[in-house]
């Protein structure tokens, strides 16, 4: 027994030698270390992640928009207002690593797991950029779910170099974590605790710091892309700025989770109170009604014509900016075909900007003026995630009767991925994957001429044997302007007694003559169209006034008069509606263009085209609220959306007649189904052309 005893007490003081001497080469890390390892680690995970995007962004050549680099750190210090939307990123990642930290109760456990999570999203990031020139979208979970076995398929070339690279930074990491584990005696644990008391408590406070930062996360995700909760009210005073033409450029400028996140749950539009399948179907039968009594006096289809729908960028008359005189017209051939055939002034709901809003309404007839104030860019908070999105070229058929043209990048508003879910055989883009085949420019322009694209049209149209859809958009008279042009003699000068700044003069010059150098390309389009033996209608329309009349912004009284456009519906020779000229055409919005061009075309309608016929022969333009004062504001409630006689004349809402107020209510219940909703119409007759 005295054996044994002594056997024990040497081997109790061995073991208390070797963890004296553990004792002196490691130590318990205090909480304040792990609280700034915790600050280090979370602001580099934020940092992989906008590694990711920076990397992807200047692997690709783009036109769209700057690269942010690390400025995205740097404008914390801007002496002209600090931005701090660096700290909101920071924020939110160290919201979701708090949750991992309790999760585990292992910080060398749960900071790899952080890590390898922002160097994972980095890469994929970093691929999806460089093949797609676009960031994450929360509309590529689908995708996750629907083809993950195929995710091998869009890796780029030499993308095992990027996943070594990737392999070698996130080793560099383990190896740094393992060597602080190795000298924290603590081990890293974050609750400690052997009684069953102390457990308990231990329990209860990281089940708490998991809840409460989840519910934070969750929260945020939900609210922040709706205008007026706290989270939106935190993330702009924190200096999230969206940018929402450009997925990248936003990524970059307000980090990558910020701007996830921003898409993650956007309020579409409020439900209607009274929407079912069977009120649906209420509507359905509405309008098949009114459809039968409008096609009974029409004679042709809209598909017996090719349609073409030119955006044309920029373009309105500058002769009719308040407080501006320009020496001569730079658009006199287009005011003439204007006389001559179905026109007027179409609202807009941007002004130097916005293109996509209105090239949203004119392919499906919906309107802005519907969603919520929170739906900024249906094309990237909206249309990646429906599960039916009908358009009106799908009128036309076949995928190869539908055909889209942009003589810039295809990633902008996500389009290339949008027109493919329209229906869109082909998108020709100056990035392809369709390339268009006339890229001239003018002089020292950097955009492609309106005269290229209209080359480009015309050649699909010519090499066609059916009918088509094709969508033109133009890029000439895109923003800046800066003396591009030889031989520019237009002028412009204020009437106000304020002298225009230089700045503000040489754009508005320069404009005017890219201006006068699509009127004579457009002329010159109508002319070869007029040519040829197949029946074409052209709706033509600029998508709003470029942002450069600073002078006359400043005053409120001009907002609708700078938020009006020039359009028309014009049809060629092998037509039987050249020269016609509808009625209610003196203002329109793009949403009405498919039910003008059908009465322009003397067209048979759908039930949905003899709505949107109806609606427009009680509201001649409608928009979101896009100003905060126009004429006659003092009789219309403020933040209401804009809508417009046919005099051009604001008329609130207050004051529609019950016929007016029923076409309004069944406006929003067609465009809650179709893109919020249940999709009952999509069983339905109601987008079906006789």
């Amino acid at each position: 027994m005295k054996q044994q005893s002594d056997a024990e007490t040497m081997g109790d003081m061995t073991r208390g030698s070797n963890v004296a001497g553990a004792g002196r080469r490691s130590r318990e890390f205090p909480g304040w270390l792990y609280g700034i390892l915790f600050i280090l680690f979370d602001i580099a995970a934020v940092a992989i992640l906008e590694v990711g995007v920076s990397l992807g962004a200047s692997s690709r050549v783009t036109l769209s928009s700057p690269d942010v680099g690390w400025d995205f750190v740097g404008k914390m210090f801007n002496v002209h207002g600090p931005n701090f939307v660096f700290l909101l990123n920071v924020l939110l990642v160290g919201v979701l690593y708090l949750a991992l930290l309790m999760l585990f109760n292992r910080f060398w456990i749960a900071t790899p797991v952080l890590v390898a999570a922002a160097i994972v999203v980095a890469v994929i990031e970093h691929f999806k950029i460089s093949i797609r020139y676009e960031a994450i979208l929360p509309s590529d979970l689908n995708f996750l779910k629907a083809d993950a076995g195929n995710l091998m398929g869009f890796m780029p070339a030499g993308a095992h170099w990027t996943i070594l690279l990737a392999i070698a930074v996130f080793a560099v990491f383990v190896g740094l974590f393992v060597f602080l584990n190795h000298i924290d005696a603590r081990r890293g644990r974050m609750f400690r605790g052997s009684d069953r008391q102390s457990k308990s408590i231990n329990a209860i406070a990281r089940l708490l710091l998991i809840l409460v930062p989840g519910l934070f996360f969750g929260l945020y995700a939900m609210q922040v892309s709706t205008v007026g909760s706290w989270a939106k009210s935190l993330a702009t005073a924190m200096g999230d700025k969206p940018s929402m033409w450009d997925s990248v450029y936003d990524a970059q400028r307000n980090g990558p989770l910020v701007a996830f996140m921003r898409q993650v749950n956007p309020k579409v539009m409020d439900k209607p109170s009274d929407y079912s399948e069977e009120t649906m179907k209420q509507v359905v039968a509405r309008y098949e009604k009114a459809a039968k009594q409008i096609n009974a006096s029409r004679k042709s289809s809209l598909t017996d014509s090719t349609v073409i729908y030119v955006l044309s960028e920029s373009f309105s008359d500058t002769s009719r900016v308040p407080g501006l005189k320009v020496n001569k017209d730079s658009m006199p051939k287009i005011r003439a075909i204007k006389e001559s055939t179905t026109s007027g002034l179409m609202l807009s709901s941007g002004y130097g900007g916005g293109t996509a809003n209105l090239e949203y309404m004119g392919l499906t007839g919906l309107s802005m003026a519907n969603f919520d104030s929170s739906l900024t860019s249906p094309y990237q908070q909206l249309v990646p995630g429906e599960h039916w999105t009908p358009t009106i070229n799908q009128m036309w058929g076949a995928a190869k009767n539908s055909i889209g043209l942009h003589p810039y990048e295809s990633s902008m508003y996500s389009r290339a991925t949008n027109y493919k879910k329209f229906g869109f055989s082909h998108f020709y883009t100056l990035t392809g994957p369709d390339v268009i085949s006339h890229q001239d420019r003018i002089d020292d322009s950097p955009y492609v001429s309106d005269a290229a694209t209209y080359q480009s049209t015309l050649e699909e149209v010519e090499k066609s044997d059916s009918n088509q859809f094709l969508q033109v958009i133009t890029m000439q008279n895109h923003m800046p302007y800066h003396e591009w042009y030889k031989d520019n003699d237009f002028t412009a000068e204020s009437t106000t007694g304020e002298p225009l700044g230089k700045d503000e003069q040489e754009s508005i010059e320069t404009y005017q003559k890219g201006q006068a150098i699509t009127d004579e390309a457009t002329a010159d389009f109508l002319d070869k169209l007029d040519k040829l033996d197949k029946p074409v209608t052209v709706v033509f329309y600029g998508d709003h006034l470029p942002g450069i009349y600073s002078s006359a912004s400043e005053d409120d009284n001009n907002s609708l008069a700078l938020h009006l456009t020039d359009y028309f519906i014009w049809s060629n020779k092998a037509s039987d509606s050249q020269g016609v000229k509808i009625n209610n055409a003196a203002y329109s919005s793009p949403n009405f263009f498919v039910a003008q061009a059908a009465e322009h075309m003397d067209a048979k309608v759908s039930p949905y085209l003899a709505f949107l016929t109806e609606m427009h022969e009680k509201i001649a333009a409608m928009e979101p609220p896009v100003v905060n004062k126009i004429q006659g504001w003092d009789r219309i409630p403020e933040g209401q959306s804009i809508y417009l006689d046919h005099a051009g004349n604001p008329m609130a809402e207050s004051d529609f007649d019950e016929e007016t107020k029923q076409l309004l209510a069944d406006y929003r219940l067609i465009q809650y189904d179709i893109t919020d909703g249940n999709n009952y119409l999509k069983d339905t007759d109601f987008m079906s052309l006789p």
